[in-house]
């Protein structure tokens, strides 16, 4: 037969033989003596045997009752240790960490950053694993990863770090070659280098005032890479939906114009996504706490 039973049948067991009568045990474990009693007996019931001799002086085990008691102790210290270990790695400020960030974005904005982390949590073995795609945060086995942009999944847990401002750009070459457009259905005869993780169907948002406007465009390249599209864009292949920290320096050099200002672009979330169901480690506290104190953009 088959025991189960709650641990504290067996922790009250222990300590009826530890203190020696049914009143002490219960006071040490914080319950009625008659919940103790009924431990005990139901603990009797379940293994057809007598565990304890009830004296009115006291208590004492069985040579069963003696040699179960020893078996209990080593796994009540056993699993006492292993629930210390798993509380140790929600407290203690150490152990791995597997995050996943966008490319462009983690060299542009995040890197020094992480140095910074690295110094400050020594103990925590970081791995940055640069990937543009929606990587499956349970299925390969992330701690968390960084998402740019509105998210779908609502079972996963979110903390906002900032938004992204995103510009429509291109190149002078190509401006000179193709003219600058002016309006959204300008789009139409340009030629575009679309971001396949956009939601939309062939579709790019401009805003101008509290209208959105969804409009549709001709691309001639396609990336979920952010980095292909910026090198398109920068060799006067096409018009570009690109984050401020991807062409800051580009703009500020002459390499890329702005276009249409007078429309802007949504800012984009950027957010530390992670599962909702796992325990969150030490670890990943501290990458929490580190990341949503940045001032990043």
């Amino acid at each position: 037969m088959v025991v189960r039973m709650d641990t504290s049948v067996f922790r009250t067991f222990v300590s009826v033989i530890d203190e020696g009568s049914f009143a002490a045990a219960a006071s040490r474990m914080g319950i009625s003596r008659s919940l103790c009693s009924k431990h005990i007996a139901d603990l009797e019931a379940r293994l057809g045997v007598r565990l304890l001799v009830r004296t009115t002086r006291k208590v004492t085990p069985t040579a069963a009752g003696l040699a179960y008691s020893r078996d209990l102790r080593e796994i009540l210290a056993r699993l006492d240790a292993a629930t210390e270990a798993v509380k140790a790695t929600t407290t203690s400020q150490s152990g791995t960490l597997k995050i996943g960030s966008p490319i462009f974005y983690t060299l542009k904005v995040l890197q020094p950053h992480l140095l910074d982390f690295m110094e400050r949590y020594r103990d925590v073995q970081l791995q940055i694993v640069l990937d543009d795609g929606t990587s499956d945060i349970v299925g390969d086995g992330f701690d968390a990863v960084i998402r740019i942009g509105n998210l779908q999944d609502s079972t996963l847990h979110a903390r906002r770090l900032h938004a992204v401002r995103i510009m429509l750009v291109a190149s002078p070459d190509y401006l000179a070659r193709m003219g600058r457009p002016e309006k959204p259905a300008d789009l139409l005869r340009h030629d575009c280098l679309h971001y396949t993780n956009l939601p939309g169907n062939l579709t790019w948002p401009l805003r101008r005032g509290s209208r959105t406007i969804r409009q549709p465009v001709r691309p001639v390249f396609f990336s979920n890479n952010t980095e292909m599209l910026h090198s398109m864009a920068l060799n006067g292949r096409g018009l570009a939906l690109l984050p401020e920290f991807v062409v800051r320096d580009d703009v500020k050099a002459g390499r890329l114009d702005v276009v249409m200002c007078e429309y802007a672009l949504p800012d984009l979330p950027v957010n530390l996504v992670y599962p909702s169901g796992k325990l969150m480690t030490g670890a990943m506290r501290s990458f929490l706490d580190f990341a949503v104190k940045l001032q990043l953009d």
